[in-house]
This record gives C-alpha cells, structure tokens and sequence, in this order.
C-alpha cells in the first residue's frame, strides 16, 4: 500500500510507496536514525499497517494545513523515507525528518566476507580441516567465506567455508599456475575458483590488486585439469546502457571492442613475459604469436553482452569482468544465458564505475555483493575482496585520495 495516497488539495501531493522501500532496504534492521524498515513477514509489519491508516484517515478528517502536524504526532521518532524530493521538502519544511530510499552515504554497507578468530587452547592445526564451523565459531554467518584461525602457539590456519564446513588451503594448491597469488587475500580468491563447488565467485577488488590477472591464471588451470573446456570474457563497454547496449551503426564489432578488451590482452601478455621471462631478447611479433597460441590452446573467447540474447554458453570458465559497469538487466541478461556445467567469476569494484547511467546502489556487482550475505538453493556462492594494490604507489595513491 501507499503510505499516504494521492491528496490534491492546494496543489499538494503527497505519495510514497512503501514496497518499493521495502524491496530495497532487503530486509535490513533499524537504521541508526530510527526509521523503522520492515518486510511484511516482519512482526513490526502490522504496527506500520496501523500508522499508515491513521494516516490516511488524518488526511480524509482534517484540513490539509493540519495533516503534516498531525502526521508528526503519529510517526513520532520515525522518518519519512522517499524518492521524490518535492515530498521531502515538503516534510522537511514542517520539521519532520526525511531521508531518500536509497539511504545516506554513511549507510552504505561495508561488505565484509572473511573473518580472523583467535583460539585459546592449544590445539593441532590438522583438526580443524573439514570440522564444522558453528563448532570452530560459533558466530559464524553466511556472509562469511573465509578464516583465518590462530591458536595459542601463534601458528595459524587458512581456509574457507564449503557446506558450513572449514576447509583448509594448501601450500601446493597453486601449483602449475602461470602467475601465482602473492597474499593471502589471493590465494582466498583463487582457492574459490578452483574450488569445483563454487559455481559462482564475485570478488570487491581495487584497482591494481590482480582480479583479472588471477581470474585468468585460475580460468586456464581449470582448463588444464580438464574441468571445463573454454574461457569466455565479458567486459561491458563503458558509454553502454541497459536499453539497447548501443555501440553505432557501422559494421566491425571486433574493432569497436578490441579497446574493451585490452586488460585481457594485458593478462595474457603479462603471463607471457613471465613464462619466457628468461628470453630477454623476445621479439613483439614472437610475443603476439605466443598470445594467439594461449587463446587458441584455451579457447578463450570474448563476448559483448548486447549480443548474447537467445544464446547459451556451456563447459565454460565465465569471466564478467567490470561488472560495476554493468546494469542490473544487463547482468541478468549475462548469468542467464550460463548453463549448470559453466563457472562464473564476477569481479569489479564500485570505486572505478564510469557508466554514467548506474551507481553503486544499482549496478550489477552491487547486486551480487549484497546476495552473498545469504545463502541460496540454486547456487554455491562465493564471496572475497582484493584492498592490496600491485600495481604501484602511483595507483594505491590514487585509490587512497579519490575514495
């Protein structure tokens, strides 16, 4: 129902619809302000459904003059909470406190997916691998992947959470691997990539700290173990929107892209030096022909997401790269074209969004980041964040001061 429903007397209106607030707040508890957010399997839904009438009654009875001061009487310590700014100025201008259905800045939720715990008694380490982890912590929730336990002899344990169980990382689970995680926080995003129980992985990374460089050693050591058969890279073009994915009317998609494509290529020339690094005499044309060789040997592929309605991809390794670049539709459109034998990494981050037509509160990534506080029938959900830069000073700088 409307909170309060159209009231045209004046020239005032005055509306906000209370489950389009309830479908964006997804269930979270009281904010710091005291504006009450509720679902309508909530206990408190009723108490709501009961002002609301007496509001709409308060309306029906008084003059409109009245209605705002009568409506402060029955809110109390509640705020109005709406998308349309004449209807807050309007509240703001009778003191009642208001706020947008999207929430303040300070509100933004602070994804948080791994969790250190340290254990008093002093215990073999070997224990804890495939123990329960209601039983290791016993304030364990879903929004957490990852641990790192210490004991009292100051050694620790890594490792992450498969089926509510804690499943420890080893030394050599990175063997063979073209470039190899360097911290901690990597080895947790490639272990859930190689990890074959996860079929969906999205990681909250910062510019420089190695997203798509390790998306794309994990993807091709699962090619090698013979896991699946093809890598797909996806990577959303940044003037592109959800109508349309317009990208001009002369023919040649390939060129258009190739510019939406080039950390890919940076992935794949990177991996190159490194493998030949001991040939310092490479040539340019000998290092494109050794690219082309790891494309064709890996089947990595790249696709543009206006072009993937009615298709369907199989076996593959799917990498959406930028996804803070990517509509909610638009992602939808992505994951709903991967059938059950694929993988899909989703990586990106909400610092560096520069399409114009979403935000941090609307993009894909921020979709995904917030249903990995839950768990989900369908799917096997895993969920890390990459803060190291490697890049360089000159890129941590930049994150740090434009933040």
């Amino acid at each position: 129902p409307e909170v309060i429903k159209r009231v045209e007397d004046n020239g005032i209106i005055f509306i906000d619809e209370i489950n389009k607030i309830i479908d964006r707040i997804m269930g979270y508890s009281d904010s710091d302000e005291g504006v009450l957010f509720v679902k309508e399997n909530d206990t408190r839904f009723s108490e709501v459904e009961t002002k609301i009438s007496m509001i709409v009654k308060v309306i029906q009875e008084l003059s409109i003059k009245n209605v705002f001061t009568q409506i402060d009487k029955i809110l109390l310590d509640y705020s109005l909470i709406s998308s349309d700014i004449m209807a807050r100025t309007r509240a703001i201008s009778f003191d009642i406190p208001t706020s947008d259905v999207l929430g303040d800045k300070k509100n933004i939720l602070e994804y948080v997916f791994h969790k250190v715990i340290e254990i008093d008694e002093e215990l073999d380490l070997k224990n804890f691998n495939g123990k329960d982890i209601k039983k290791i912590d016993p304030d364990y929730k879903p929004n957490l992947y990852t641990y790192e336990i210490k004991v009292k002899s100051g050694q620790s344990c890594f490792g992450y959470i498969l089926n509510d169980k804690f499943i420890e990382i080893k030394e050599n689970a990175y063997k063979d691997m073209l470039v190899r995680p360097l911290s901690l926080e990597q080895r947790f995003f490639c272990s859930g990539i190689l990890e074959s129980n996860f079929n969906i992985l999205v990681v909250d990374a910062k510019a420089g700290s190695g997203k798509t460089l390790l998306a794309l050693s994990s993807a091709i050591k699962l090619i090698d173990l013979k896991k699946y058969s093809k890598i797909i890279y996806i990577r959303n073009s940044i003037e592109s929107i959800d109508k349309g994915e317009d990208v001009g009317y002369l023919p040649g998609l390939a060129e258009k892209f190739k510019i939406y494509n080039h950390p890919l290529y940076d992935s794949l020339d990177f991996m190159i030096r490194e493998k030949y690094k001991d040939k310092k005499n490479m040539t340019e044309e000998a290092l494109l022909e050794e690219m082309d060789n790891l494309k064709e040997k890996y089947h990595i592929d790249t696709m543009w997401v206006g072009e993937m309605r009615g298709r369907t991809i199989t076996n593959s390794v799917v990498i959406v790269d930028e996804c803070q670049n990517l509509g909610e539709k638009s992602l939808k459109l992505v994951l709903s074209r991967i059938d059950k034998t694929c993988k899909v990494i989703i990586i990106g981050s909400n610092a560096q969004i520069d399409n114009i037509y979403v935000n941090k509160y609307n993009n894909g990534l921020s979709k995904v980041l917030k249903t990995a506080y839950f768990k989900h029938e369908e799917v096997n959900l895993f969920a890390c964040k990459l803060n190291k830069v490697y890049r360089g000073p000159i890129t941590e700088w930049a994150e740090r001061i434009f933040k």
